[in-house]
């Protein structure tokens, strides 16, 4: 993905599922008009989901997955099912294919179910319409399932099901979300606080920095960027009030003292929080670092997989920082990438990063699977900030919270 791409998390994640040749993969080529997936006669020739970021008009930028086979067998079939089953939970928009020639089988109508339980967006489309007597929508399928009949040998029947795509796209509206921009004004003073030490990546920015930064430019507002070790300094020679100081949250503590207290201060990991719809919940959560005990178990999960270094936040910094402010030794788990348990039952609290390599759907599917089972979730800024007794200051952007963090 080049600087220009929209990363794969800000796309709309479209899945297609379906049984093993319903004609998935040959569907999924048609409509991205390239050889994405391979095809044969053979069931279960898909054994791993296949995704594509790419730009699919006219629905924009998205990301396209093809899943292995809803009903297959035997041990290895139950783990193929259960990877698309996790797709299930980033997955935006579902294409649910069904063989035209065959009818709906009850792994469609369990797909169908689940699909309204997870409040996913669907669309059915019956395939092969070319060996089936009629391209008539299937009479029992009219309402409940939304069909369309297609053929990958008639383009103008996928042209149809692109359209109906795009349609759905546009009604989620993913990409008029804010991370900051709509809490800026022209000319308005931003200060970043970018650290660039033996964590950062080389010759590159993360995510959530280079969001912030084009929205605050976006804003026709002021980006200031600098270091830690100039932090105070760049504040010396401004000429003008800044409106706000984001910071990463691995230097709340030291930016936090040399920080004015007339200057609103936050983090790029709280930014993120909000902005994938977890804040509140994770604000929730903060009161069970308080309760931990010796042994307790502590997930720390990163929606990212990177190469881990000395004095890595999530496996080093974050524990250690839990350590000193609780008085006491928790037992330790990590996750990262898309490693995150289905059962939490045995965790006392769950810390996650900002999520910026996830969609927003995936990050709060996280957050709802552990409030289902009970289990404080939290995020990595908002602990920070909390342990080092900056919380009120650090979420000050987010009144609705202020009782909350009074709570705490």
């Amino acid at each position: 993905m080049g600087l220009n791409d929209t990363p794969s998390s800000e796309r709309v994640h479209i899945a297609f599922f379906g049984k093993r040749n319903a004609g998935k993969s040959s569907l999924v080529n048609a409509v991205t008009g390239q050889e994405l997936s391979v095809v044969s006669d053979v069931k279960g020739t898909t054994t791993d989901p296949v995704l594509k970021a790419m730009e699919l008009l006219p629905a924009g930028p998205v990301v396209i997955i093809d899943t292995p086979g809803y009903d297959d067998e035997g041990a290895l079939g139950e783990m193929r099912v259960r990877k698309t089953e996790q797709i299930l939970e980033k997955t935006d928009l579902a294409v649910l294919v069904i063989d035209g020639t065959d009818g709906i089988s009850s792994e469609d109508k369990s797909l169908k179910d689940i699909f309204v339980k997870k409040n996913i967006p669907f669309i059915t489309a019956f395939t092969k319409s070319d060996l089936t007597e009629s391209t008539d929508k299937p009479k029992e399928t009219a309402d409940e399932y939304a069909a369309v009949t297609v053929s990958i040998h008639d383009k103008d029947s996928i042209t149809k099901l692109k359209n109906i795509i795009a349609e759905k796209v546009s009604e989620q509206g993913q990409n008029d979300k804010k991370i900051i921009g709509d809490l800026l004004s022209p000319s308005d003073v931003v200060v970043l606080v970018i650290p660039v030490d033996a964590a950062a990546p080389k010759g590159r920015l993360i995510l959530p920095q280079q969001m912030v930064l084009r929205e605050v430019l976006d804003a026709k507002a002021i980006p200031v960027s600098t270091q830690t070790e100039t932090y105070e300094e760049t504040l010396s020679i401004l000429n003008k009030k800044p409106k706000l100081v984001i910071t990463d949250s691995q230097a709340f503590a030291e930016v936090s003292r040399k920080t004015p207290d007339d200057l609103t201060l936050t983090s790029f990991s709280i930014l993120m929080a909000n902005y994938k719809g977890v804040l509140s919940q994770a604000v929730h959560g903060l009161k069970a670092i308080k309760k931990l005990h010796d042994g307790d178990k502590v997930l720390i999960s990163e929606g990212c997989t990177h190469h881990r270094q000395c004095g890595d936040i999530g496996t080093v910094k974050l524990p250690a920082l839990i350590r000193k402010f609780t008085g006491v030794s928790p037992d330790f788990h990590f996750t990262s990438g898309r490693e995150f348990p289905e059962d939490l039952s045995g965790y006392s609290l769950v810390i996650h990063c900002g999520g910026c390599m996830l969609n927003e759907r995936e990050m709060q599917s996280r957050g709802r699977r552990a409030a289902e089972q009970n289990i404080p979730f939290t995020n990595y800024g908002t602990a920070i900030s909390y342990m080092n007794g900056i919380l009120t200051r650090t979420l000050s952007l987010f009144p609705n919270l202020c009782d909350l963090i009074r709570d705490k």
